[in-house]
């Protein structure tokens, strides 16, 4: 039990770590938690969109398609132009003597390789995230969003991410709140 709490600890070290991209758009934050939560969650929603995907691995996948960064650090585009990151490595690392390791490793694979079409949709929930982020950013009154926005609704990849980013940029964030609101 000692190396699942070691991983539990882990896991929760990517609540107080922050998305690096955030810093060259001027405005915003987010902890990779809570990138991951809403990734997560965007999967659930995907596998009952998508009855006949493997609900359980998409969702996983999202869970812990960022877990890397605890060791690594979130990189950006940029970063990534000067440095390295051994993903590979680090996930050895913290699968290491895990009766479960071959799962986590399988599902971080099926991730990258973005091959399966349940990481086609996670992929794609990783962006819809982003999405969901800038979205909120440019009905707070952040100028910047629409350059960004474009270049991310072109990494989608399903016809089930793009109705989604097409309903998502249609909606204003805040529009659930008011619906059904009477004094």
């Amino acid at each position: 039990m000692k190396q699942v709490a070691d991983l539990l600890f882990e896991a929760r070290m990517l609540k107080d770590l922050n998305r690096s991209g955030y810093a060259f758009l001027g405005t915003g934050t987010e902890s990779v938690a809570a990138h991951c939560f809403t990734t997560a969650f965007i999967c659930f929603v995907m596998a009952r969109m998508a009855p006949r995907i493997n609900a359980e691995r998409l969702t996983a996948m999202a869970l812990v398609h960022d877990m890397a960064e605890a060791r690594t650090g979130d990189f950006n585009y940029v970063q990534k132009q000067y440095a390295a990151v051994d993903e590979s490595k680090a996930i050895a690392h913290f699968t290491r003597d895990l009766p479960f390791a071959a799962d986590i490793t399988s599902l971080m694979a099926e991730f990258n390789a973005g091959e399966t079409q349940e990481a086609r949709l996670a992929r794609d929930a990783d962006q819809l995230s982003f999405i969901l982020e800038l979205k909120k950013l440019k009905d707070t009154g952040a100028s910047f969003p629409d350059k960004w926005l474009e270049v991310i609704v072109d990494r989608l990849k399903t016809d089930l991410g793009r109705q989604m980013a097409d309903s998502i940029l249609e909606t204003r964030w805040d529009e659930w709140w008011m619906n059904g609101y009477k004094e």
